[in-house]
């Protein structure tokens, strides 16, 4: 849900959509609290229509309707993708229509704290490595086909390489300007 939309639109929608739940089912059948998610088969069975009036887009309730059918029928489990590595974690989410590697990275990174994951198609994590190393950020550069970069993948990975497997730094990429980086300089 909070794929293009600032952090407090997403909490909204979040609250907006468990409390939707809650109304319709009422708080005992609904099986959640005012903070609780609805189970996988609730979203699954519900309409488009519905979702959206939590805020979300055609497109989005589409998306997570879709991955609460992977879940509400077993094709997905929580335990499945706790236990995956990251390529196989990547196979099936990317197989999720409206999941993409951003998506999978974001997900490994900070709903299971994997920490050696680097997003390089992050705008935020090319940014902050950018500033990192030195490069004037004030100018962003448009490449072929219009795509927006603060660096390139090759020197991003390259640079990240003497990280691994702790790149979990990526956090700190996204804060870089925001505090002093003399502790990271040497590294």
């Amino acid at each position: 849900m909070a794929q293009q939309v600032s952090g407090a639109a997403a909490s909204s929608i979040k609250t907006r959509l468990v409390g939707l739940f809650r109304e319709r089912l009422g708080a005992e059948e609904s099986g959640t609290d005012e903070t609780s998610f609805p189970s996988p088969a609730q979203v699954a069975s519900s309409d488009v229509a519905f979702l959206r009036t939590a805020g979300l887009s055609t497109r989005k309730a589409e998306y997570i309707k879709g991955l609460a059918q992977k879940f509400a029928n077993g094709e997905l489990t929580a335990s499945m993708l706790t236990n995956a590595n990251d390529e196989e974690l990547t196979e099936k989410l990317t197989a999720v229509r409206g999941l993409g590697l951003w998506s999978v990275q974001m997900f490994a990174c900070f709903a299971l704290k994997r920490a050696d994951i680097f997003s390089t198609g992050d705008l935020g994590v090319q940014r902050g490595m950018a500033a990192f190393i030195g490069k004037d950020v004030q100018k962003l550069k448009a490449k072929k086909g219009g795509k927006w970069k603060y660096m390139s993948e090759s020197d991003m990975l390259q640079f990240s390489a003497k990280f691994a497997p702790y790149r979990v730094f990526m956090w700190y990429m996204w804060r870089i300007e925001d505090f002093e980086i003399v502790a990271i300089e040497n590294t």
